[in-house]
């Protein structure tokens, strides 16, 4: 994959207690694109809207009771304004489809798990972007716009990065040893740029919108990151397989793939630079207007750290921080296995395919079973789901047939991937929607980048000691024949086969590497048992506590100047 945060300051139509009143600047007109995603307006929506911390259909009413208000009909600006978040999330999304999903699927035969663990490291800018979201919130050049200053830069800084790794993917990624270090110092920094674009992009869409319908930036948000990671993750795996290529739509075979990682970078690197040279020329963003002159950089750090210093947005941050370990293993590691067990790369992209509107329709109604005083309760069961997905996926690869992959096995993935998958945006969308009800509304979109961060963060740090768990406890030595002994495999004293420079000098005798210890069912069972133990001693009694707390517990007293 990776939740999404808005970072700019809720648009309220009616004035709370300690909170200003920001009014919504007009909007302009945008060139129609991708309108048939945008037609209609449904309750789904409405709730789908919740998952992305912008709830324009919930507001307080002056005796502090909350009420519904409807929402309001689509107008033909805020279809314009919702296909100008599509486009601007989807370029986010495909850099983070391809450092979470297909380099480290490039990479795997080339690379042991630690040194893939390293490379994980890459992600975690996207976990962190808290640390800088006040700064792309009050730093702005008047002129410009206050979302354009930051946007078209950063998506040439982007479109730059990709056009150069694309014309250096020989020796960055296709190359017999892959400088590790070195790459994960460049998709770090491509990740920090998508990251810092999200911050804007996010915060765009408060002002973009109209108030009545501000529910639909969700629908935006899903719609772009999930296709610019679908491309970028599945269909450019699918198209860079030959064999995939070759199964599935040639008549005469080839080695050749439909389509290269260089040219794929080279391609997205220029739809960057088209998309910043139209929001430069002909998209023009509302000058900030009203009380937004007052959040100056200072106020902003300072409102933040109020936020952490709620007793009970420490206790949700601690659930956060410890929720996402229990199934750290299978998610880190699992399809890395399949691969490794025999399923082939494009038979797995398959997998992936066709799981991806089955995510869409989990969404829609783990926004639907959201909506309300029970906001967790779907994320509760999700948990459950998920920690029994890692154990099946320890049977599943126990039992791993060898190849070639029976059509029943196949059809066994498909089947258990959408479940597992499906169990996993329940999770996700049950607790964005508890994000949303409990924000402050005067600092919301610092209070939602805080949240999600930190949500972020809880399934970003385990993954780097969970791949060095998985090389930790694997015992895996080199067997090569000897003629000497009769055509008997003999041990090859020293030659493990866990690193790879032990895989490297196992080829060189002739040999082959056997697993005796594979320290993936270990890892993921530790995984797996202390959450157990977390959830049933801490998260679970936690999660219900923090769910029945009156509104005025998460709120801050006054906003800091």
């Amino acid at each position: 994959m990776s939740t999404l945060a808005a970072d700019g300051i809720v648009h309220s139509a009616h004035r709370t207690p300690h909170s200003a009143r920001f009014p919504r600047p007009p909007g302009d007109d945008e060139e129609e694109v991708l309108i048939g995603l945008l037609s209609g307006s449904s309750t789904a929506q409405a709730g789908a809207g919740r998952a992305h911390g912008m709830d324009a259909v919930e507001e307080e009413s002056d005796d502090g009771m909350e009420g519904k208000k409807a929402v309001g009909p689509m107008s033909t600006r805020d279809k314009y304004a919702i296909a100008l978040l599509i486009v601007l999330y989807l370029i986010q999304g495909i850099p983070i489809g391809l450092a979470f999903g297909s380099i480290p699927f490039l990479l795997k035969s080339k690379l042991s798990y630690s040194q893939l663990g390293t490379f994980s490291l890459a992600t975690f800018p996207y976990s962190l972007k808290l640390l800088h979201a006040p700064i792309v919130d009050a730093i702005f050049h008047p002129k410009l716009g206050r979302r354009k200053s930051w946007i078209i830069p950063i998506q040439i800084i982007m479109g730059s990065l990709m056009i150069w790794m694309g014309n250096n993917a020989s020796v960055l990624i296709e190359t017999e040893h892959p400088p590790v270090n070195y790459l994960t110092a460049i998709f770090t920094l491509l990740i920090f740029f998508a990251a810092t674009q999200d911050i804007a992009v996010d915060g765009w869409a408060l002002t973009l919108l109209s108030q009545e319908n501000l529910s639909y930036a969700s629908t935006a948000q899903t719609a772009g990151l999930n296709s610019g990671y679908f491309l970028s993750f599945t269909v450019f795996l699918a198209l860079n397989s030959a064999d995939f290529a070759n199964k599935y739509f040639r008549t005469v075979p080839s080695e050749v793939p439909f389509l290269s990682l260089a040219a794929y970078l080279r391609f997205w690197g220029l739809v960057s630079f088209a998309v910043s040279l139209w929001l430069f020329l002909f998209k023009r963003e509302d000058p900030v207007k009203g009380d937004e002159d007052d959040l100056h950089l200072g106020r902003i750090y300072k409102s933040m750290w109020e936020v952490c210093k709620l007793k009970h947005v420490q206790l949700l941050c601690i659930v956060h921080l410890l929720a996402k370990i229990g199934f750290q293993t299978h998610e880190a590691a699992t399809n890395l296995k399949l691969v490794e067990k025999g399923l082939n790369k494009e038979d797995l992209a398959l997998v992936v395919l066709v799981d991806f509107p089955f995510q869409i329709i989990g969404g829609w109604l783990a926004a639907r079973w959201s909506v309300g005083d029970k906001a967790l309760r779907p994320w509760i069961w999700g948990f459950w789901g998920r920690l029994g997905f890692a154990v099946y996926y320890m049977l599943l690869l126990w039992l791993f047939p060898k190849p070639p992959t029976p059509a029943s096995f196949f059809l066994l993935l498909i089947v258990s991937n959408v479940l597992s998958q499906f169990a996993a945006t329940v999770q996700f969308v049950g607790m964005s929607a508890f994000h949303t009800q409990i924000a402050d509304p005067m600092i919301g979109g610092t209070y939602m980048t805080l949240l999600n961060t930190i949500s972020n963060l809880g399934g970003t740090w385990p993954r780097f000691f969970v791949l060095r768990g998985v090389d930790a406890f694997t015992v895996a030595t080199c067997h090569v024949d000897s003629s000497l002994a009769k055509s008997s495999k003999l041990l090859a004293a020293g030659a493990e086969c866990v690193s790879e420079a032990g895989k490297a000098l196992c080829t060189e005798r002739g040999g082959t590497c056997v697993i005796e210890r594979d320290g993936y069912y270990i890892m993921s069972s530790i995984c797996v048992g202390l959450a157990v133990i977390l959830l049933v001693t801490f998260i679970l009694p936690t999660a219900k506590m923090l769910q029945a707390l009156p509104l005025q517990k998460w709120r801050l007293k006054s906003m800091p100047l």
